[in-house]
């Protein structure tokens, strides 16, 4: 179960051994959580949530009661890791089917990141992928919403595949248009109509709890897709590291 976690860890870098055995440890000792559920209940910053399995989100709610999404949480995806205080804590964390987490003592982590360079360049990653994925949202958030769709689907291909849940043109999507709905800020009748255009135009389909990109690079070049953002190329030789625990202490 260990294996999405390791495989986007190492996008950073090369771990030894020894620091693939401690980041193994991690992932012990998993809860279920129902779909539907919040995965981070009350003023836990004291832990940090490992997406084993399953689809998660990050959300908010807003003064009228709607949800909007911010970012899917993946298999291997450290979450609220950066909310160590009350700024971060506007976002909820939940579960958009079942989902296996592991709740990972937030003391541990910084012992880690004081003790092995490469855990320590794997967090700060981590840290700027998710600032860089944020950013892309918020642009993505201007684009016409097939655009804005294709786009997403994109992503989670792109970010499916990586950890082999994911073929060359299609993978399992088991949440709602509503949610889909709240990603995009638009209504889940909207999403039934953009989702009819792009099958119109032979991009994508959704059938089944399956997403299957007919045209991939069509659909990338229509959603104006650069995998670029991900930073799956990892942080670079050249790259100034963070002095220790900074990864978990600020930014979000």
């Amino acid at each position: 179960m260990a294996y999405a976690f390791l495989r986007k860890l190492e996008r950073a870098g090369p771990l030894t051994d020894e620091e693939r055995i401690e980041l193994q440890n991690l992932t012990l000792n998993p809860r279920p959580v129902s779909a539907r559920q919040d995965i981070v209940t009350g003023d836990a910053v004291d832990r940090v949530p490992l997406i084993l399995s399953g689809f998660a989100c990050r959300y908010k709610v807003l003064q009228a009661g709607n949800r909007r999404l911010v970012s899917f949480a993946l298999p291997g995806d450290l979450c609220s890791m950066h909310d160590a205080g009350t700024f971060g804590r506007d976002l909820r964390l939940g579960a958009l089917t079942s989902c296996s987490v592991v709740d990972i003592p937030r003391s541990r982590l910084m012992e880690l990141i004081s003790t092995y360079p490469g855990i320590s360049r794997a967090l700060w990653w981590v840290t700027l992928r998710e600032l860089s994925r944020a950013r892309e949202w918020i642009v993505n958030d201007t684009r016409p919403a097939e655009k804005r769709l294709a786009h997403l689907l994109c992503e989670l291909l792109t970010c499916l595949q990586l950890i082999d849940l994911a073929n060359e043109n299609s993978f399992k999507f088991p949440v709602s248009q509503s949610d889909v709905a709240d990603a995009l800020g638009i209504s889940p009748v909207h999403v039934n109509r953009v989702l009819r255009a792009l099958r119109t135009s032979g991009l994508a389909t959704w059938s089944n709890q399956r997403i299957t990109i007919l045209d991939v690079q069509g659909l990338k070049a229509f959603g104006e897709f650069d995998p670029g953002y991900l930073c799956f190329e990892g942080c670079g030789a050249d790259m100034p590291m963070p002095s220790t625990q900074r990864p978990l202490a600020c930014a979000s």
